[in-house]
């Protein structure tokens, strides 16, 4: 019986995978698509939307959570307290660039970010932070840069290399640019 209500509990986690994963592509076009928008790219009928997501907040509080998860995800698998620092926040552009998706969301929808878990400095804002001062320290960052400069040049950089993939550019080349420009501008001297 418990391997009945495991199956059901994978399924349910893949169908609302589905409807978020369908919400951040539609909603990052058009950001006024209705629930019945989103159920049907994610070919789902409304009334399944409507079970995991009662109204469309329920959806983009969502879609805020899973943002606020895939930074953390890849701010553990960057590694950056291995090696020196600018090659711990390549690893980070990296990872971060993966999820273009969600966060060109964000970027698409502002009022996202104003919700009560972005208000807060995060433990993944803390760690990029602390990064950053590290490489203060070791001298492999420029100490006139303050680490909250760099901290949203970074962001500035990868929306800038995900909106040359969405113009066409190759994703590698983009991703290469983005982070030769954070060295180029991070480096003493």
């Amino acid at each position: 019986m418990s391997e009945g209500v495991v199956t059901e509990t994978g399924v349910r986690a893949r169908t609302r995978r589905a409807i978020l994963d369908a919400a951040i592509e539609k909603l990052t076009k058009q950001p006024s698509a209705t629930l019945a928008d989103i159920a049907a790219a994610a070919d789902v009928g409304r009334t399944t939307v409507h079970r995991y997501f009662p109204e469309r907040s329920d959806l983009i509080d969502a879609i805020s959570l899973d943002a606020l998860d895939k930074i953390s995800r890849s701010t553990e698998r960057a590694r950056i307290d291995d090696g020196p620092v600018p090659v711990a926040l390549a690893r980070l552009c990296q990872e971060y660039f993966e999820h273009a998706d969600v966060f060109q969301l964000l970027f698409t929808m502002p009022d996202l970010m104003t919700r009560p878990e972005w208000k807060e400095e995060s433990e993944d804002d803390r760690v990029l932070l602390g990064l950053i001062e590290r490489g203060h320290r070791e001298g492999s960052v420029d100490p006139a840069m303050t680490k909250e400069w760099v901290q949203q040049l970074l962001w500035s950089l990868l929306y800038t290399a995900w909106e040359m993939v969405r113009e066409k550019t190759p994703k590698h080349e983009a991703l290469t640019l983005c982070i030769r420009s954070l060295e180029k501008v991070i480096t003493v001297g």
